[in-house]
């Protein structure tokens, strides 16, 4: 039976965000699978995939109001797939199979807007609509389990995979920053739980090295990482890039001395994973998804006193350095054990009916 697919799909406007990449890493590792259902993607603007992805798809445009149940498009599908937990567009028809991916529930552990008693009834709601969660790691379903009650819904923990599949040649590069002196990088949204101060409140301890951090930093709390870098003094040390292209990005992390991210709140965490295609030392926060993810072979902060940070970064790179070949090799092959055609196959096994 020739199954009709629905991909709520419309937050891959932005990858420079978990979700953005999500959205469009597995919709374009689908596009190269030969599937005989009909999938539909939900989108702002179909044409900019239709030009990508030709007739592989069927497009269905995105409007703001069908988050209001009135609006609600009247298809029906034999199967929906919200691709993140906050998705407020809901089926109008219970479908035969309704899919739900939780990439983390945050919101009940951060001082947002989000963490409000609305926002958490509409989620228990979603949870009794669902057939199937899917869940991006093994910390994501414990976290959900510790504050919502999954019990008797089918679920499954599906890996995300490496968004590099390609290592661009970077030589010709032209870094607009200083990287005249060794440097480390980082890169993610603006937001406290990537816990970027830490990075510059340790970098005074660390006058040999410079520091990049990539990310749209226009916000407010870019503003208060910019004013901890002049408070300490640290202008000509510490840079923040704002957003960067793929071809920077690789080349930072190509050209780095180590990958540091000190995030506190990570469902996954893409760019780890990413920076261990290039073979270089990976310090991590020990908190949430990233030990899953960074494996035994990287290296970990477990609270981030600025002295402390320094002296496990300095015990990285000692190690590193002494068994480069190792790490190197331990680094790449784990990056390529996160696949995205694995990931969109085992989507393909849970839309089955």
């Amino acid at each position: 039976m020739v199954k009709k697919i629905l991909l709520e799909s419309h937050n891959l406007k932005n990858r420079a965000t978990g979700f953005g990449v999500f959205n469009y890493e597995l919709i374009k590792a689908l596009s190269k699978l030969n599937f005989d259902d009909q999938i539909y993607l939900l989108y702002k603007k179909p044409e900019d995939l239709r030009t990508e992805f030709g007739t592989k798809f069927h497009y269905k445009k995105y409007y703001s109001l069908m988050r209001n149940p009135f609006f609600r498009t009247r298809e029906k599908y034999d199967v929906w797939h919200s691709l993140n937990q906050n998705i407020k567009v809901e089926p109008c028809h219970k479908p035969k199979k309704y899919v739900l991916t939780i990439h983390d529930v945050n919101f009940m552990e951060e001082n947002s807007l989000d963490y409000s008693p609305n926002h958490i009834k509409y989620f228990k709601e979603k949870i009794k609509r669902v057939d199937v969660i899917t869940f991006i790691s093994e910390y994501a379903k414990k976290q959900t389990m510790q504050y919502f009650d999954i019990s008797g819904i089918e679920n499954t923990i599906i890996y995300n995979g490496n968004s590099i599949s390609e290592i661009i040649n970077c030589d010709d590069f032209q870094s607009p920053l200083d990287i005249s002196k060794p440097y480390f990088y980082t890169i993610g949204a603006f937001l406290e739980k990537k816990n970027f101060e830490s990075l510059v409140k340790m970098m005074k301890f660390l006058p040999d090295f410079n520091l990049i951090i990539s990310g749209n930093c226009t916000n407010a709390y870019g503003q208060e990482i910019k004013d901890l870098i002049a408070k300490e003094k640290l202008e000509n040390q510490v840079f923040l890039s704002g957003k960067v292209s793929e071809r920077a990005k690789q080349f930072y992390m190509q050209n780095c001395e180590a990958f540091l991210f000190p995030s506190t709140g990570e469902g996954f965490g893409l760019p780890p994973l990413e920076a261990m295609s290039f073979g270089k030392p990976i310090i991590l926060s020990d908190k949430t998804s990233l030990p899953e993810i960074g494996g035994k072979d990287a290296f970990y902060w477990n609270d981030f006193e600025p002295e402390y940070m320094k002296n496990v970064v300095e015990d990285a790179l000692n190690q590193y350095n002494q068994n480069s070949d190792y790490f190197i090799e331990a680094y790449i092959k784990r990056a390529g054990s996160f696949s995205w055609d694995k990931a969109a196959n085992e989507y393909l096994k849970v839309y089955e009916i």
